[in-house]
């Protein structure tokens, strides 16, 4: 049971078993659940949303860390730090799915080519679960500075 546990959520319900671009299918898996969830729910306030990257981060790192125990280095199934990631681009972000989509393409684009340090946040704390989910974390930050000037530019062009 512990180890289906660890796979469920390390593998993000299974999209990191994606046959090709394991994080992208995972990051796009957390976009469509996020705007289903705010067609839902309404926005989601930024308490709610602060607290859901605290406990996906906290929870990430240990089974990211025993996944790649499991698997090898940063293994490719393990995309719960895309969901991290995700989380962090979103931060402060409305505008519905447009935005949302541009946010997801930023977030994949910033964590394939880890530009600015990001890729140095892979060896924090000699790598393992830290640094599986921080790098991705970093990414998020980039991305959520894009994607909220993407928000602005599509708003004034009225999109």
């Amino acid at each position: 049971m512990r180890r289906f546990a660890l796979h469920l959520v390390g593998t993000f319900f299974g999209s990191g078993y994606a046959p090709i671009a394991p994080a992208t299918a995972g990051s796009l898996l957390f976009t469509l659940m996020w705007w289903g969830a705010w067609t839902a729910w309404g926005p989601i306030g930024l308490p709610v949303h602060a607290a859901l990257l605290v406990v996906v981060t906290a929870i990430g790192i240990p089974v990211a860390g025993a996944l790649e125990r499991i698997h090898g280095e940063d293994p490719k199934l393990v995309v719960i730090d895309e969901v991290a990631g995700m989380l962090v681009t979103f931060l402060g972000v409305t505008g519905g799915p447009l935005v949302w989509f541009a946010g997801f393409l930023w977030f994949r684009f910033f964590d394939i080519l880890k530009p600015l340090g990001v890729r140095k946040l892979e060896q924090l704390n000699g790598g393992g679960g830290i640094g599986i989910m921080a790098d991705d974390l970093g990414a998020g930050v980039l991305a959520c500075a894009a994607t909220h000037v993407t928000a602005a530019l599509l708003a004034r062009w009225g999109l």
